[in-house]
């Protein structure tokens, strides 16, 4: 039942979100610029998120069409948006003075969103994490003890967790993790929970970042993370944001090879989302209403996109995405199946069908593209999409 619901899903949020807010440069000031611990610690005391209101991100997440979020619990910074009882460096016992965690999963599952807990394992604080365990094995003991202390209460006092996102696992093996140990206690504690490979085990999916890359293996699920600009965490000059094109051409990208896209949000310091982040998600979700059946829990699809784009299936439906407008007509080859019919999910217009061989041609298509985006045909077929391999002879 775990993987049915995120094999359906193919769209989340990813949230960057902590102290680092405050100076708006990125997730990782504090170690690129070598701030001392006293000096960002202090931090703490004024991260005071009057406008957080988690049930906005989560009504702006189903806006846009995302069925799952995942929240950084802690960075690497070590800061914790949780309560803990073996760290002092939390939103609840310093200026937030509360459990900015349990607001979110509260959030999440009144309306009925599925919760992911973002966790680093690795924690700048900590010395015994640079030294490793080898040259400081007291030092690194009793840095693991407060990790996999978080871990237990994370998977603990906040319910039913659907997803646990480890980072951080560089350059440490398993091993030194413990992560065999670790991961026994989630299912333990969380049986029916999602954990993904980078405790350095291979778990439930695999994560690439910033990238989209399938696995090899097509029965292993997966799950690409990206930015919206180029930080994950709010940045106040960082300007560089992906069109919305882009981004939802991204989504089907990942949507072609069976994987999801974790979309990233970065919000300020008093917990709101910047604007340029809610136009994209706005508009993606104005896009998702209407073509949403090509994406969620769609699968693999043989066919290949032709020159105008990608593909999507489900069911005895194949879903052509079309990147590149080409005008009047498209061709689609190497097609075992008879196709029944074809409509453009845009307009909901019929388009003609003519089958030479294994060559679909869809004709009285419009001029121009219906979408901006991506203009989506729906062909139905005669059963599940077939085809002969792609670059045989043609006589």
């Amino acid at each position: 039942m775990s993987r049915e619901w995120f094999n359906q899903a193919r769209f989340g949020m990813f949230i960057h979100w902590g102290v680092y807010s405050i100076l708006a440069r990125g997730e990782w000031v504090r170690l690129i610029e070598r701030i001392p611990s006293s000096e960002y610690e202090a931090l703490a005391w004024k991260f005071k998120p009057k406008n957080y209101r988690p049930e906005e991100w989560v009504e702006l997440a189903q806006d846009a069409g995302m069925k799952y979020m995942v929240l950084t619990t802690r960075h690497h910074d070590g800061f914790s948006l949780f309560d803990s009882e073996v760290s002092d460096f939390t939103a609840p016992k310093t200026g937030a003075k509360r459990d900015l965690v349990a607001e979110y999963v509260e959030a999440c599952k009144e309306r009925d969103m599925k919760v992911g807990f973002y966790y680093s394992l690795l924690d700048w604080r900590y010395p015994a994490y640079f030294k490793g365990p080898k040259a400081d094995p007291e030092g690194w003991n009793e840095f693991l003890e407060y990790v996999h202390t978080q871990v237990k209460e994370l998977c603990t006092n906040y319910g039913k967790i659907d997803v646990l996102w480890y980072d951080g696992g560089w350059p440490w093996t398993a091993e030194d993790w413990r992560s065999a140990e670790l991961n026994a206690m989630v299912r333990r504690l969380q049986p029916g929970i999602l954990i993904n490979n980078r405790s350095k085990l291979p778990e439930d999916f695999d994560t690439p970042e910033q990238r989209i890359g399938p696995p090899s293996d097509p029965n292993r699920m997966w799950e690409t993370c990206m930015t919206m600009n180029d930080n994950w965490g709010y940045s106040a000059g960082d300007r560089n944001w992906k069109t919305v094109r882009q981004l939802i051409q991204n989504l089907v990208r990942c949507a072609s090879g069976a994987g999801n896209y974790l979309l990233n949000v970065g919000p300020r310091a008093d917990g709101t989302i910047p604007e340029p982040s809610v136009k994209r998600l706005r508009r993606i979700g104005a896009w998702m209403r209407v073509n949403g059946e090509s994406i969620y829990g769609s699968e693999r699809c043989p066919f290949r996109g032709g020159m105008v784009g990608l593909t999507t299936a489900k069911g005895n439906t194949a879903y052509l995405h079309v990147f590149r407008w080409p005008g009047r007509e498209i061709t689609v080859a190497y097609v075992k199946n008879k196709v029944l019919s074809a409509r453009i999910l845009a307009t909901g217009q019929e388009v003609e069908v003519t089958q030479k061989g294994d060559r679909v041609f869809l004709r009285g298509l419009p001029k121009r593209p219906p979408d901006p985006y991506d203009t989506v045909i729906a062909m139905e077929l005669d059963g599940k999409p077939e085809a002969y391999p792609f670059g045989t002879y043609v006589p």
